[in-house]
């Protein structure tokens, strides 16, 4: 049985946030074992799982991602909108636009300190559209 779901996420602020708790609260009863794909319909945005306990890795990340893709490089073409966006393109395609998590015993089965990541790349990204597959 496949169950899928579209939805949105409120915005967020520049930077890497736990939505773990929010994706879990848009799909119904997960089943005993399978498989969720969550997949982000944005180009500027990404997701990730990572460590969900210590908020100084979200911090972390958000300066190694900016020194290795950081803003205003004068070869850049792509700069109408903005210069957070082409680096929030490049970012949002090294980490990725999708994530999938086993399911077992009815609930996500992560590693004890793992969490979803929304990684917002843009200043003012808005409302971010999800899409979260649950395969049985």
């Amino acid at each position: 049985m496949i169950q899928q779901v579209e939805f949105s996420l409120p915005a967020y602020p520049r930077g890497y946030h736990l939505i773990t708790s929010n994706i879990l609260r848009e799909l119904s009863d997960l089943p005993e074992v399978g498989l969720l794909s969550i997949f982000i319909k944005h180009t500027s945005a990404a997701l990730t799982v990572n460590e969900n306990a210590d908020p100084s890795v979200r911090t972390d990340f958000e300066s190694i991602v900016n020194h290795i893709v950081p803003e205003n490089l004068p070869f850049l073409k792509h700069t109408m909108e903005g210069p957070d966006d082409m680096p929030a393109h490049i970012k949002a395609s090294f980490i990725g636009s999708s994530v999938t998590i086993p399911i077992r015993n009815g609930q996500l089965n992560l590693g004890t300190w793992q969490g979803v990541y929304l990684c917002e790349f843009r200043n003012q990204g808005g409302r971010r559209k999800l899409v979260a597959t649950v395969y049985s």
